[in-house]
């Protein structure tokens, strides 16, 4: 007999109702079969064959109660959800793309230029695109959202859902695949905040890396960039001017910071930054930045400091404190 374990997600010829139908169809097949007309035997030879034709008759009726009172048929085959697969919640970190402008080109043209003086620093990382900061009416017609998320998958990033977007936009970044976003949490970047010298500072432990720090032991010179992935970065010299140090963990330099460095380069929050003289022309923890346009205050300035992210009511900020002894 056929098994129809599917019909729950059908309302028309896999409902409930018309399984019965076929059901009955066969039923009604095999009592048909039953009442196949007979010649004329012995006495002993009718009985048999009525005896035969009530027992299938009885085995049929059965068979019909049996899936009237289900509402279906077993099959060996079924089996339960919770065999199969669970489903439960996770949580998965994201880059955010924060765009200013609507220009797909200018976007590709600004992550080309941006990428080749950091050469796979993406690699296949998922993505919000949040277009919050753009015209509230900005029209699918003059966005090129197919072709953004093109450029975003040739740089390395896989884009997952928008963040911002009105109803037709959003109806079109769906069709394309994405989904909504507009109850995600984006870093911001804020001013940089000082710590009162009076208030001792409590040290942010530092996510744990799965893989152990790389060490870095010569002078890193103008030009030179090194980026420790999925890990914390430990340079026991210099930093000059121009060059670049990177990591996913923290970044402990043993010698002067006065170039750029970026902690927390895939988001960690809990990520600091360590140096023996605080010269830097940029820091930056999960994406919230200070440059050397905004001097440090002179009790951190070319001083043993460390830098962490805090976060408030307004937004993270960097929170720059001399290193006691």
């Amino acid at each position: 007999m056929r098994s129809y374990p599917n019909w729950q997600d059908n309302t028309t010829a896999g409902s409930p109702t018309s399984l019965k139908i076929r059901q009955v169809f066969v039923f009604n097949k095999e009592c048909a079969l039953v009442h196949k007309p007979h010649h004329p035997l012995s006495t002993t030879t009718n009985l048999k064959s009525k005896s035969i034709e009530k027992q299938q008759i009885t085995s049929a009726l059965l068979r019909f109660a049996s899936f009237s009172s289900s509402g279906t048929m077993a099959s060996a085959s079924d089996a339960p959800s919770s065999q199969c697969y669970d489903i439960k919640s996770a949580d998965l970190p994201l880059v955010a793309l924060l765009l200013k402008t609507p220009q797909v080109d200018a976007v590709d043209a600004a992550l080309a230029r941006q990428l080749a003086e950091s050469p796979g620093f993406f690699d296949h990382d998922p993505l919000v695109i949040d277009v919050s900061a753009l015209d509230e009416d900005l029209s699918v017609d003059h966005f090129n959202l197919s072709g953004l998320l093109d450029i975003l998958r040739q740089h390395g990033l896989v884009p997952l859902a928008i963040k911002g977007a009105n109803s037709a936009l959003l109806s079109a970044a769906q069709a394309l695949g994405l989904v909504d976003a507009s109850d995600a949490r984006v870093r911001r970047s804020m001013p940089v905040a000082e710590a009162p010298a009076a208030t001792p500072v409590v040290s942010v432990a530092a996510a744990s890396a799965p893989l152990g720090a790389m060490v870095i032991d010569k002078p890193l010179r103008s030009g030179q960039q090194v980026y420790a992935k999925g890990r914390d970065l430990v340079v026991m010299a210099m930093v000059n001017p121009g060059a670049e140090v990177i990591a996913d963990g923290s970044i402990h330099i043993y010698s002067s910071l006065r170039g750029k460095a970026i902690a927390g380069a895939r988001g960690n929050a809990q990520a600091m930054i360590f140096a023996q003289s605080m010269e830097p022309e940029l820091i930056s923890i999960a994406g919230v930045y200070r440059t050397s346009e905004n001097p440090l205050p002179v009790e951190v300035s070319g001083l043993p400091a460390q830098v962490c992210l805090q976060s408030g009511p307004d937004g993270d900020k960097l929170l720059i404190s001399p290193l006691k002894p």
